[in-house]
């Protein structure tokens, strides 16, 4: 297994408490870990080690505390004293019950910047229900906005609600309060709600929709929504797919030029009433080549193109390999940090640890005792 190694990045020295739990609130730990923070898991006892693969674990320490116990929740309360940030993602009044709520935090450390990462938000009508994903980003009218006109929205895996607008509006949250923290000595709660955040993430498409160029009330009916025929995917002879998005003039000239598409029917790209007769005669041309044909033809070029690789090709992607964007660790594949930083570059600290792993060090390091 992977040591752990010096640490590195623009938040070396940050001290960061996660209780353990899925989906964005580990992703935006990993992150903070990714550029140098110290990450300390709070894992239940006889928690299931994830093992290397477990990518959003790496970095990380882990000590095991059962919340139940009134020794262990002494424990948790003396770690969050010495912490610049916990992340917390259960339904609302969880943490309070336990006696680890944000006014016993903030109480013992006023500068403590608490995320609390939720999908509904700490209060409303729906906060204490559960909910997943797909139902968070359903109420925003990004759902309804992405698929085929005539089929349901399809989900788009969890990235758009768990990590877009979960765990890297979290990140932005609670680093963006330590900020204010270091300034003036005070601490805060951190309210991230997917369903917020996803709503934020939507502001420029609410922007197109009240300036005139978005028909909101029709799904493949837009510019970035699959409507237009020079903004898509298509299907290739060996069942692959290629990927174009030629939106600006120029870049659809060319797209033009390549393609050999000189007849007058495309001389007008953006009457919306002519799109699918032009789609599917594009789609009739990109079937009759494989992807590598159209890749050597287009990739690399202002027609802005590119072939859409499976998650396993992606990694031998010559764009990729040169940028170093995913490594190898253990056998492992993963995705590098990012972004990426001039001065203080971030660095993978280690594997993902077993639970309870680090108890003691943990424990010294943070100077705490118990």
């Amino acid at each position: 297994m992977q040591k752990q190694t010096k640490r590195s990045g623009p938040l070396v020295g940050v001290k960061v408490l996660e209780f353990a739990g899925i989906g964005p609130a580990p992703f935006c730990a990993m992150l903070l870990a990714d550029q140098g923070a110290d990450i300390v898991r709070i894992d239940r006892p006889g928690a299931q080690d994830g093992g290397p693969a477990d990518i959003t674990g790496r970095g990380k320490r882990s000590i095991c505390l059962d919340l139940k116990s009134e020794t262990d929740c002494r424990t948790a309360r003396a770690l969050m004293a010495k912490a610049d940030i916990v992340l917390e993602g259960f339904r609302p009044g969880v943490m309070e019950k336990l006696g680890l709520g944000p006014d016993e935090a903030l109480a013992a450390n006023p500068a403590l910047v608490y995320g609390r990462m939720t999908g509904w938000g700490q209060d409303g009508p729906l906060a204490q229900a559960a909910g997943h994903d797909i139902n968070y980003i359903a109420i925003t009218g990004a759902l309804n906005a992405i698929g085929e006109a005539d089929r349901p929205p399809p989900p788009p895996l969890n990235l758009l609600g768990d990590y877009g607008g979960g765990a890297l509006y979290l990140a932005f949250g609670v680093l963006a309060a330590l900020h204010h923290a270091r300034q003036s000595g005070e601490g805060q709660v951190v309210d991230c709600a997917i369903a917020d955040g996803v709503a934020s993430l939507m502001a420029p498409i609410h922007w197109l929709r009240q300036s005139g160029r978005w028909d909101a009330a029709h799904r493949q009916a837009n510019i970035l929504d699959g409507g237009a025929f020079f903004y898509g995917t298509y299907a290739c002879a060996d069942g692959r797919f290629f990927s174009i998005g030629a939106i600006e003039p120029q870049f659809y000239a060319l797209l033009r030029e390549k393609l050999g598409l000189n007849e007058p029917e495309w001389d007008n790209p953006y009457d919306p009433a002519r799109w699918p007769h032009l789609r599917q005669k594009l789609a009739g041309l990109f079937a009759s080549e494989p992807r590598a044909h159209w890749g050597a033809l287009l990739e690399g070029t202002d027609a802005c193109a590119a072939g859409v690789m499976d998650m396993v090709e992606a990694a031998d992607h010559p764009h990729n390999k040169a940028r170093g964007t995913f490594v190898d660790i253990d056998g492992i594949m993963q995705p590098a940090p990012a972004p990426r930083f001039s001065r203080t570059p971030g660095a993978i600290a280690g594997a993902p640890p077993s639970p309870g792993k680090d108890n003691s060090t943990v424990l010294q390091d943070w100077g705490v005792d118990v």
